[in-house]
This record gives C-alpha cells, structure tokens and sequence, in this order.
C-alpha cells in the first residue's frame, strides 16, 4: 500500500491490538491478502539451489539474511559439475554449486575463489554487501583430504578472501555482514579440543566428526580478522549476527567442564561444556546468561542490541524462549502451556516471533510476543513462526507432526492463511517453507517440485509496491475463502526433524547442538528505548503517538473513539495504514468529553477522531 516511511512502520504498533481481534465476531472485521508470483531463481545446469536457513542439509543456526528491503536475494545453486571431492561433497547431491545475486530478475554467478569447486552465501546487507564461504583448492593439513573453507565478502562485484586468524588455522566461514562493511563468522586454529563447536560438519556427510580443534568467533574489518575471544574460561565461540552499530551476537563456551547431561545445546546426546549466548560491542564480550540452564544460543539481534533466542530452564530438561535487554537482562518470554518454545526473530519494534508447545506437549503453535504470549494459530495441527518484518507480517511453516507440510502468512490480525493458497502461479512448485520476509513483502522460502528436487523461491507479492509484475495477479483474496482452502487444525505428535527449516532444538524430538537486525523505535516494548513522539498523562491514562499523528497505539492499546460532539463513544479505536479495528473498552466512558480530539491515521489514507490524550485497549 501507499504510505510514508514512517506511517508505515508506525504501522506495526498497532500489531497487538490486531491480535485482540480473534474474541470478536466475524463481521466485525474483513480480512484480505494480496496474490503472490513464484519464482524459481533456477541453477546453474544442477539440479537444485539453496538458500542459508533452509537447511535440507543443516541443523537451524540461527541468524539468517537471505534478502533485503531493495529486494536483492542471494544464495547458491547447483553446476552441472559432480563435487571432485566425493567424501567431502559441499552438497549432499553430491554437486559443486556456485553463489548467486538475484535481483529484479536477473541472476548473477558470484563465483568461487581460484582453484575451488563450490561457494555459498550466508548474508546480504542492507546495501547489497554479501557475506559466505567459498572453497580455495587447497586441502585442510590438519584433516586429510578436507576441502579448506575461507570467508569470504562479495563487495563491488568482487570477492574478498578473508582468510583465517593471525594465530593460525586453516578454515573460516563468514556469518552476516553489516552495511559498514564488518563482517563476524567462525575460524578454525590449531589447538585441540575434545568438544570443539567445530567436531561435528553440519554440511558435509551431516555430522561426521571432522575438527577436533577450537572453533573461534571472529570480527573482520579494514582487512583484518580479529579473535573475538571467549566467555570465562570457555576454549570455543561462534558468531552468528552483527548489527547495523557493529554489536555482535554469538554463543560461547563458558568453561571446558563437559555437563554431566545432554543439553539442548548437545549433538545426539553428547556430553559438552556449559554454552552462554554473548553479546560483543566495544571490545568486551559480555555473558547474556541463560534462564538456569546449561545451554542458551540466540536466533536473533535487532539493532537496539536486543536478542531472542531459546534457553534451557534449570535442569536442562526444558527450554523457553528469551528476550535479552540491556536494562532487564534475560527475561523468559513463556510459553503457551507446554514444556518448551523458541523465539527465532525480534523487529526493529521489539516484536517477538516464534514457536512453542501447546499445553499437553502434544502441538506447537507460532506465538508473537508484544509485552505477552499471543497465540497465531495453527495449520493442520502445527506452525511455527520464524520471520516477522517491520509491518507485522508474519511467516513460517505449517502442518503435521513438526511444521513440513507449507508454508503460511499472517496478517492484519489474522487468520492465518496457507501461502500455496496465495500463489498463482505455473511453476509445478509447491512452497514447502517460509524463512524470512522483508519489508516490501518478499517472502523467501523453499518449495519442491514433483521429483522431491529442492528450489530457493522468492515469493513477490501483486500490490501497489511492485506494478505491472509480469503474471501479477492483482485482485485481492477473502480471507475466508483461504481459510477454507486450507487443512483444518488438528492435534499433533511430539515433533520431531523436519525436512525444511528446521525447528528449534527446544521444539524438537532429537536435539541437534545450536548455533545460533534499525531505528529508535526498537526497544520500545522492552524499555530500552523511546520512540520520536509526544507522551501525555491523564491520571492513569497514558498515550504515545507518533508526531505525524498516525494511530499507532503501543503495547497493546489503542485510543478511545470520539464523535462529532467531541465526546467518547464508548469504544477503543486502532488502526494501521491498512485498516482499522474497534471495540468496546471501560477506559472510554461514552459521553465523556474528549481531552485532545485529534485526527488520526486509519486503513487505506483514511481517518478518524481520536482523543490523543485517552489510551486504552479492547
């Protein structure tokens, strides 16, 4: 839709007084969506493409940057070439593969370092810097027959070697990159070590033991790579995210002392040493701690340095999901009655997606977190939550005993609505996952085509921000129409892996070990932070607004309606730059005589009368 920059992200404030929407009656409110075009990024003469977070291949690490707000999409995709190292192939079909930039329709081969075979990519910038790993042609001395793995920074069309730590090593992998150009990742030295994070690939052959030496978090910048170091006496760290201001998000071993029982953070049952999510900034990793357990990664760093993630409570059996500020530390964001759950993203708002399990443990069911747990729903018995952009929108995965039967979105209050019901398109592709969507409404995922081959989609959505899409379905959908589409909600097994993006360790039968974006406005719900606004009081009344007066009512409210004679309605208003929402709420006594009666935003360029001095909720 049409709007500012800042009516639109304003927007998203009013995303919890939507949430209050499912207690009231269907006709109190219409819910639309918008087509989607699919398209294949194709490959390279092989049979499939990848994109970081869809791991076919790979436990869920975490952090991942596959597309940005200018629409560039990265990735990597197959040759036609077989892998020249069949017992270390960089694919599990065995095919050397090569990163690729896809933007407004046009893909372009990044290449590999001379002398290798494969590259991939893991993060694209707000500016269109990418962050990967390619092959070098040379072979690990320290694991024979290993194809050596170096970081790498695709800038300006060129790709920049990183290389590996001053200390020595001979492997490195860069994570996520920022717009300055600083990029974090993991590099590999020489000293051993029984529980390195490195023992097990989590790409090559799947788990197979390959490095028993220290894993090291690395920050490279101004052409050097620098150590990032370690929590307490812990030999191994990795990173996995670094912000827009240069703080860096990871996990750390905290000590070298192997727990005396497997952890969320353990690889098939193995016994490793305490692990602690850390924050870098300033030359100083600080320990995030955990919620009492042993084990604790993040999923993801807004740029207000605020982490989500998933921590095992004290004695390890059970994880929640956290939200890590400066001013409140930890905090255990609960669950939606059951045992365990994850948060894998936080908003340049403070909003909070994720996943946990239904009181029973018999079902999970996505959550978006605004101050509370509020629970989006489920497809045929499962969803989970894993991006959320800066409108609200929510994506992940649906269905059956661990979230692999499609993709969904969320929207406008809901309901939720399975994607394939969206997409008109002819691919002979059926959308199997949903990774992260940006703020123009791309979504990434992954889909399959009738052979079971695995592709890396983009998902273009036929509104008013991308016209005249070629294939572009621009009328709109009912959302009751979709909902009748779609499979009803049933009650699930425990989950157990997944073959598309994987669900956190906490939400998971088997437990793979863990490793795992800005305004002012980011911290907003958490304290942190306050957003350009005028704040007024009126006994325990209190409104936040944006200066340009669009409705945007925080932590849940809204403002209370006023007619014609500058006096209450009785009702509680809310609205966004896409529609508008009421209901009846105590703070707003009708007759009551407004205190400020202001103009204020409301669906589509509309507006209402709102007093601005009166908050409340509904």
């Amino acid at each position: 839709m049409k709007c500012s920059r800042l009516t639109c992200l304003a927007s998203l404030l009013a995303l919890a007084t939507a949430l209050q929407l499912a207690a009231q009656d269907s006709q109190d409110l219409h819910h639309w969506h918008h087509h989607y075009k699919l398209i294949n990024i194709g490959t390279f003469g092989g049979p499939q493409n990848y994109i970081n977070g869809d791991d076919l291949l790979v436990p869920y690490i975490g952090s991942s940057q596959d597309v940005n707000n200018a629409g560039t999409l990265i990735g990597w995709a197959d040759t036609s070439t077989l892998d020249p190292n069949p017992n270390f192939c960089f694919n599990a079909d065995c095919y050397t593969s090569h990163a690729f930039q896809w933007r407004n329709g046009v893909r372009t081969d990044l290449g590999v370092l001379p002398g290798g075979s494969s590259s991939a990519t893991s993060w694209v910038s707000a500016n269109g810097l990418i962050a990967g790993a390619s092959q070098n042609g040379e072979f690990d001395p320290l694991d024979s027959g290993y194809p050596e793995d170096r970081a790498v920074l695709w800038r300006n069309g060129k790709m920049i070697d990183l290389g590996t730590l001053p200390e020595g090593g001979y492997e490195s992998g860069a994570q996520a990159v920022n717009s300055r150009g600083q990029v974090v990742g993991w590099a590999l030295n020489t000293v051993p070590d029984s529980y390195s994070m490195a023992l097990f690939s989590s790409v090559y052959n799947f788990y197979e033991p390959i490095y028993p030496y220290q894993s090291r978090a690395f920050l490279w910048q101004g052409g050097a790579m620098q150590d990032l170091g370690t929590l307490g006496t812990g030999t191994d760290a990795y990173a996995m995210a670094i912000n827009e201001r240069g703080q860096v998000v990871g996990i750390s071993y905290t000590n070298s002392t192997p727990n005396q029982i497997p952890t969320s953070c353990s690889l098939n049952g193995a016994l490793i040493p305490t692990q602690d999510p850390f924050l870098w900034e300033n030359g100083k990793m600080i320990d995030l701690g955990t919620l009492g357990g042993t084990c604790g990664f993040p999923y993801w760093m807004n740029n207000q340095g605020q982490v989500v993630g998933q921590s095992d409570l004290a004695g390890d059996l059970n994880s929640h999901p956290f939200l890590s500020t400066t001013s409140k530390g930890m905090q255990d964001l609960g669950t939606l009655g059951g045992s365990s759950g994850s948060a894998s993203m936080i908003t340049n708002f403070g909003i909070v997606v994720g996943g946990t399990l239904l009181a029973g443990d018999n079902q999970i069911d996505a959550f978006l977190w605004d101050g509370r747990l509020h629970d989006l729903g489920a497809l045929d018995g499962c969803s989970y939550a894993f991006a959320i952009n800066d409108f609200g929108q929510v994506v992940g995965n649906w269905g059956g005993a661990d979230c692999t039967e499609g993709a969904f979105l969320w929207e406008n209050g809901g309901p939720m609505v399975d994607l394939n019901t969206l997409v008109h398109s002819n691919s002979g592709l059926a959308v199997q996952g949903a990774i992260l969507i940006s703020d123009l409404g791309e979504i990434v995922g992954s889909s399959v085509d009738v052979n079971g081959n695995s592709y890396a989609i983009l998902l273009i959505p036929c509104d008013e921000n991308h016209p005249g899409v070629e294939g572009c379905d621009y009328s709109l959908v009912d959302a009751s129409v979709t909902a009748a589409a779609a499979p009803t909600p049933a009650a699930a097994p425990m989950p157990s892996l997944r073959p598309t993006r994987r669900l956190p360790s906490a939400l998971r039968g088997t437990v793979p070990r863990g490793l795992q974006h800005a305004s002012p406005q980011a911290a907003l719900l958490a304290g942190d932070a306050h957003p350009s606004s005028t704040s007024t009081t009126d006994g325990n009344h209190q409104a936040d607004f944006l200066s340009d007066s669009q409705l945007s009512p925080l932590h849940g409210r809204g403002y209370c309606l006023v007619d014609s004679k500058k006096e209450l309605t009785g009702y509680c208003h809310a609205g966004t730059a896409w529609i508008c929402w009421s209901g009846h709420s105590s703070a707003c006594p009708a007759g009551d005589k407004a205190l400020k009666p202001e103009k204020g935003g409301c669906g589509l360029g509309g507006s209402v009368t709102i007093d601005a001095d009166r908050a409340c909720s509904f």
